[in-house]
C-alpha cells in the first residue's frame, strides 16, 4: 500500500518593506492591511502625509497667512460685517492674533494630524471590539488609520499643484482647496448646512472610508461591508453634527 502524500505546506506570503506597504494601500490595500498583522509600524504613511502637509503650508505663503485668516473671516457675513465696521486700527489689532494662529496651526499640521489619528483609531476600535467583537489591538488600529489616510497625500499634492497653478488669492479656501467634492463649486458664505453636507461627498474622503473598512475588516472577523458601513456611519455623524453646528453659529 502507498503511503498517503502530505499536502504541502502553504507558503506565507513576503513581509512588506514600508515602501511597498505605502504603494500597495493605493493599488493592492488587502496586502497591506494583513500585513499589519505581522508589524504595527505606523511611522511610514504619517511622515508621508507630515511632509505633504508642511509642503502645502510653505506653497499657500504665496497666498498669505493675513489674505487666508480674512478669506475665513468672509465666509461668516455676520462676522465679516462686525469686521467691516472697525476702524483700520482695530481691525489690524485684531488680526495680527489670528493671523498668528493660523500660521502657528499650519505648521503644526504634522501634530495635528498625530492628534486626529489617535482619536480616530481609538474611536473605531471601541466601534469595533464594544460592538462588532473584532478584538483589534490599539497599535493595529492605530496603522489602520495611518495607512487609511493616505489618500490626503494625493489630495495634497492636487492643492500644492493647484496654488503653483495660480488661484485667486481672495477665493482661495485653505479648507477646501481641490475640486474633489460638489461644496468646492458653492458659495461658503451660502447655508452653512448644505455646504457641509456637499462637502461630506468628497471622492479622497470616501476613498479613506473605504481603506478604513478595508483594513478592520482584514484585521478581524467582520464582513467588510459591515467595517465600511460602520465606518461609514462615523464619518457621515460627524460631517452632520459639523454642518449644523456650523449652520447654528451662523
Amino acid at each position: 500500500m502507498s503511503s498517503p502524500v502530505a499536502a504541502a505546506p502553504v507558503p506565507e506570503s513576503a513581509p512588506l518593506s514600508e515602501g511597498a506597504r505605502i504603494v500597495n494601500t493605493y493599488i493592492a490595500p488587502t496586502k497591506t492591511f494583513t500585513d499589519l498583522q505581522r508589524n504595527t509600524a505606523w511611522w511610514g504613511p504619517w511622515l508621508l502625509i507630515a511632509i505633504v502637509s508642511l509642503g502645502f503650508v510653505v506653497v499657500q505663503k504665496q497666498i498669505g497667512f493675513e489674505q487666508i485668516a480674512k478669506n475665513e473671516i468672509a465666509k461668516s457675513p455676520k462676522t465679516a460685517e462686525r469686521f467691516e465696521k472697525l476702524t483700520p486700527e482695530q481691525r489690524a489689532q485684531q488680526m495680527g492674533p489670528v493671523v498668528t494662529i493660523t500660521a502657528v496651526f499650519s505648521y503644526a499640521s504634522p501634530v495635528l494630524v498625530l492628534v486626529i489619528f489617535l482619536i480616530m483609531a481609538a474611536v473605531l476600535m471601541a466601534t469595533f471590539n464594544f460592538g462588532a467583537g473584532a478584538a483589534v489591538p490599539f497599535k493595529r488600529a492605530f496603522a489602520i488609520v495611518s495607512y487609511g489616510s493616505l489618500p490626503g497625500v494625493i489630495h495634497g499634492l492636487l492643492g500644492i499643484v493647484s496654488l503653483l497653478a495660480g488661484v485667486e488669492k481672495e477665493g482661495f479656501n485653505v479648507q477646501n482647496p481641490v475640486a474633489s467634492n460638489p461644496a468646492y463649486f458653492m458659495d461658503a458664505t451660502g447655508s452653512k448646512f448644505a455646504y457641509g453636507m456637499a462637502s461630506a461627498l468628497d471622492l479622497f474622503s470616501l476613498w479613506t472610508v473605504v481603506l478604513l473598512g478595508m483594513g478592520f475588516a482584514c484585521n478581524s472577523k467582520v464582513k467588510r461591508s459591515t467595517a465600511m458601513g460602520i465606518v461609514l456611519g462615523w464619518f457621515f455623524f460627524i460631517k452632520l453634527a459639523g454642518a449644523g453646528w456650523a449652520a447654528l453659529m451662523s
